[in-house]
């Protein structure tokens, strides 16, 4: 899915994100939703990281996830950058166990959002999610795509709460 006209832009600080970050590209990959995924720290490569965000939207970006660790700097210098919505995504580890990371995206001033994920492999898919939503809304097809994933989580769980009564009622 990467470069064919992508809609959503993921950046990540380190190239230890990506088994993180790959949650969420699963989702795009299953809404058939063309990416990016780069590796670029905003304060390492600053440069790449501007020239990354700056040039996104002509490239047809509509979307950005920006996951970083510790300091947690990259969501907050990618959406200082841009218009576009900016989704982050706290990784863990560090002396807190990414509660730090949480933290410095959470707490961005007045008039610089960030959509702010839970901490790891659940923000990274969830963050994948919210960006489908955000390009549902001018989507009626992937509007529909949202509707029957949802249903099948529904079903997928009186599945399993089926499994377990006939568990414990000695059936299975």
């Amino acid at each position: 899915m990467q470069n064919m006209n992508p809609k959503v832009l993921i950046i990540m600080g380190s190239d230890s994100d990506y088994p993180v970050l790959e949650e969420g590209a699963k989702v795009l990959k299953s809404f058939h939703i063309p990416f990016e995924m780069h590796v670029s720290s905003a304060h390492r490569s600053p440069r790449k990281t501007e020239e990354l965000v700056s040039g996104a939207a002509g490239r047809g970006i509509k979307v950005i996830i920006a996951a970083a660790g510790v300091a947690a700097h990259l969501p907050g210098v990618v959406a200082a950058g841009t218009i576009l919505p900016v989704i982050g995504v706290p990784m863990a580890g560090g002396a807190l166990n990414g509660v730090d990371a949480l933290y410095s995206i959470v707490q961005m001033p007045g008039g610089v959002p960030v959509a702010t994920m839970a901490i790891g492999k659940a923000g990274a898919k969830n963050a994948g999610i919210l960006a489908v939503q955000i390009l549902a809304l001018a989507d009626a097809e992937l509007s529909r795509k949202l509707v029957r994933y949802r249903e099948e989580m529904a079903r997928e769980v009186e599945e399993k709460d089926a499994k377990l009564n006939r568990m414990l009622q000695g059936e299975g």
